[in-house]
């Protein structure tokens, strides 16, 4: 099973592609781990915990990968390596600070709230409450579900589209088959 993606020790681990897990775009290790650098000097280690607990579980980068950024920050001249406690401590230097400093603080991994992790906790509260409604709903209340899952949805698209948004009125528009507004 060696080198197939998904199976064997690191199958369900997030930063596969198995189990629906976050996939991170390419540079963001870097960038979380000058985030996290310039709160505090830190060793490998440290940086994958971090960046585990923070994502809540969503992103936990390998050694494989967390080494290799490290030394390339060090490369770069943006951290700088010391010995405590017999462990490789990295700590930003003057330049990473200020390499740091030009990123935003919240990010994917950090739960902040404009993140695409943001939108799919929403996604999963409301199909979580749409399925509430379903199994404990009056006929009245889940009617009234499907109209509002609908103009949800219309809306979403016509971001999309970039159409003006026009506010909800809760009665559906279009035809009902389920296809986006303007879709042919």
């Amino acid at each position: 099973m060696h080198g197939m993606r998904g199976h064997g020790r690191g199958h369900g681990r997030p930063g596969m592609r198995s189990g629906g897990h976050h996939q991170a775009r390419r540079g963001a290790l870097r960038e979380a781990v000058l985030v996290l650098l310039a709160e505090q000097p830190m060793h490998g280690y440290q940086v994958m915990q971090e960046l585990e607990q923070r994502s809540g579980g969503r992103w936990r980068p390998s050694p494989g990968s967390v080494y290799p950024t490290l030394q390339q920050l060090e490369d770069e001249q943006l951290v700088s390596v010391e010995e405590l406690d017999g462990r490789r401590t990295f700590r930003l230097t003057d330049a990473g600070v200020a390499a740091a400093s030009s990123l935003p603080r919240e990010r994917g991994w950090t739960g902040g709230r404009g993140s695409d992790a943001d939108l799919r906790g929403r996604t999963r509260e409301l199909a979580a409450a749409a399925l509430q409604v379903s199994r404990v709903g009056s006929p009245a209340a889940i009617a009234e579900a499907r109209l509002v899952l609908d103009d949800a949805r219309r809306r979403l698209y016509r971001l999309l589209a970039d159409d003006e948004v026009a506010p909800a009125t809760g009665a559906p528009d279009g035809d009902g088959d389920g296809a986006p507004v303007g879709a042919d």
